[in-house]
């Protein structure tokens, strides 16, 4: 992913075959400094979400994969699930949610909508088929704008 430092970009790398085995997808990395101390922060996903001893099993899992083999040594390391609402980066998050409700905004509309919410039926590096109402809709990937879950309270 552009815009990840080199400390963040080395830690993915490390970090993503174990949580792959463990049945997780590693969805993104940050090193970042937030007041004196740095944080190393591991973002984890999978199908129906994660919960807190996800969280702990990939974190027992990297910390000894991580301890020494980093050219830096952060103050803190957390593992976490990149939130409910965080917006659609990749093919994976789109496969992921298959068969889920998403909301999508389009830079041009399609039949006259530039925002529109349905379920995922597939997708792939080609395009996104999305149902919405009784209509499939086949959208290429660079009519996007953004896409993220629909969250229902």
């Amino acid at each position: 992913m552009a815009g990840r430092s080199k400390v963040a970009q080395e830690a993915f790398e490390i970090a993503e075959p174990i949580v792959k085995e463990l049945g997780f997808d590693l969805v993104d990395c940050e090193y970042k400094k937030e007041g004196q101390y740095y944080f190393l922060r591991m973002f984890i996903d999978k199908r129906g979400g994660i919960g807190i001893e996800d969280c702990e099993a990939v974190s027992r899992a990297l910390d000894e994969a991580l301890d020494g083999k980093l050219h830096a040594d952060p103050d803190y390391f957390e593992v976490s699930s990149p939130g409910a609402t965080r917006p659609f980066t990749c093919l994976a998050d789109y496969v992921r949610h298959q068969g889920e409700e998403i909301e999508v905004s389009l830079f041009a509309p399609i039949n006259g909508v530039k925002h529109l919410e349905g379920i995922i039926e597939s997708a792939d590096e080609e395009k996104l088929i999305l149902t919405v109402g009784q209509e499939n809709l086949e959208i290429t990937w660079e009519k996007i704008s953004k896409a993220q879950r629909t969250i229902h309270f």
